[in-house]
């Protein structure tokens, strides 16, 4: 490998979530905000969490339910 070329690498990297939960890991950043993790991902806590942003779902739904097939009677 080329010397001098490598960004420095922290044995502790403090990383804080949104959520509160506080770990550390290994990383070139000595400190890592993040916004969703392990304890708060809806994959590992089985909880459905939606976060929305400006209308997006409603927007969606909208567009889901006007394309939606109708029922033949």
């Amino acid at each position: 490998m080329k010397k001098e070329i490598h960004p420095a690498y922290h044995q502790e990297s403090a990383v804080a979530c949104s959520c509160g939960e506080k770990f550390v890991v290994g990383s070139t950043m000595p400190k890592i905000d993040v916004e969703i993790c392990s304890s708060c991902h809806p994959f590992f806590t089985g909880e459905e969490k939606v976060l929305d942003q400006g209308g997006r779902v409603e927007r969606f739904k909208k567009r889901a339910s006007a394309t939606a097939p109708t029922k033949k009677k």
